[in-house]
């Protein structure tokens, strides 16, 4: 593996957009990709690697560089990937012979800095969840995320797709216990058209798990209150066989957007797009069957496929966020039936913003809780996801 200058400096660039400025590392990535169509695979393997790397373990490669410079984190990545660092590429970090000393040195170092997070955030963790849990999960979560598929059985049946991925040669295979997840070979990444052929949406498995606890029927009404592009929305569709009404809501219009765009290549009519306003939650008042509230969280059990987020995250955005989450339940519970069904999901490994905020609608009457789900890193390997079913009484 040669290290070529022009992608060199292409990765420095989008790292130093990702730490410096703040910006979304996919969406930098994305750009990257489109305004360079000349990049051929092995290019674009060799920036995203990079970047993705430097971006998990950018700690503990500026351990072992002796230098927290982009210019030396990239430098101690190569050296990892085996590529080596060349001779042109100005670090002003430690030498190679020095890199290998210190690595051998990293397992001694305090766990913040060999498994590269911020230490406000190694601590938040340990003081909600304990040294032993915390260890455990952030170990799991600086791990490659597998790429997971559903099956949009609107479309066709999971045999069926299984067959068609593996006639067009790529490698997949079932998730026990996820009967429409498929789950692809390491390092393997879904083309393009396949993407857009509706047969199959990406989804990772954690996410997969929130849907069923819906228990929807065929011809309800349910409302997807924070439904963002709308992931769950087309699983609720196809769990429902298009029949019904999924009203699928958002603050943010471009969201919704695209999943107009996703439930038209899905087939799933079922799905009414509403924007957020002030009066929504009167609006919609006793309207739905089920109603689902994925809240906006942290996203820290995500970390594995979006491992900039946590040199993005503030302690503020986790206090802002758990503050949103309770007014999401005392408000938006109003759009729920007597009697109906409300599933609260997060994608975060945070007791305070899981059970904690269910507890707090707990206290204030009207609710019973019916069975929680904690999908964990550590022990399942996908993303980390919370989610609790409540009945409303009355």
């Amino acid at each position: 593996m040669r290290v070529h200058r022009v992608l060199a400096d292409a990765a420095a660039d989008l790292l130093k957009s990702v730490f410096r400025e703040r910006r979304v590392l996919d969406q930098q990535l994305a750009t990257a990709f489109k305004q360079n169509p000349k990049w051929g695979k092995r290019d674009r393997a060799f920036i995203a690697e990079t970047v993705y790397e430097v971006a998990r373990w950018r700690r503990s490669l500026a351990f072992v560089a002796d230098c927290e410079e982009i210019s030396a984190l990239c430098a101690a990545q190569w050296r990892r990937m085996g590529a080596g660092i060349p001779d042109w590429w100005n670090h002003g970090g430690a030498t190679e012979a020095d890199m290998e000393v210190r690595e051998k040195q990293l397992p001694e170092q305090a766990r913040a800095i060999r498994e590269s997070v911020p230490d406000w955030l190694d601590q938040w963790a340990v003081d909600e969840m304990g040294e032993e849990t915390w260890s455990r999960e952030l170990a799991a979560l600086n791990q490659r995320a597998p790429v997971y598929l559903r099956v949009n059985r609107l479309k066709c049946e999971p045999e069926e797709a299984l067959d068609w991925l593996r006639r067009e040669g790529l490698e997949v295979d079932p998730v026990p216990e996820l009967a429409d997840a498929l789950v692809m070979a390491e390092g393997k990444v879904l083309p393009k058209p396949m993407r857009a052929d509706g047969r199959i949406e990406i989804q990772d498995a954690g996410s997969q798990c929130i849907v069923p606890l819906l228990d929807a029927r065929p011809g309800e009404r349910i409302i997807d209150a924070c439904s963002g592009a709308g992931g769950k929305a087309l699983q609720l569709a196809a769990e429902m066989g298009n029949e019904g009404r999924i009203y699928a809501m958002d603050v943010e219009e471009a969201k919704l957007t695209e999943l107009k765009r996703r439930a038209r290549r899905a087939g799933a009519s079922c799905i009414v797009v509403k924007p957020i306003t002030g009066t929504t939650a009167h609006d919609f008042e006793h309207v739905a069957d089920r109603l689902l509230i994925d809240a906006p969280c942290s996203g820290l059990g995500t970390l594995k496929r979006q491992p900039d987020l946590k040199w993005r995250l503030r302690p503020a955005a986790i206090e802002r966020a758990r503050a949103i989450q309770r007014e999401l339940l005392g408000e938006y519970s109003r759009m729920l039936k007597p009697g109906g069904r409300l599933v609260y999901a997060t994608c975060s490994i945070l007791p305070s913003e899981n059970r904690e905020a269910v507890d707090t609608l707990l206290a204030a009457g009207g609710f019973k809780l019916l069975e929680e789900l904690f999908i964990s890193p550590a022990k399942q390997g996908c993303d980390g996801f919370y989610a609790a079913a409540l009945l409303k009484e009355g």
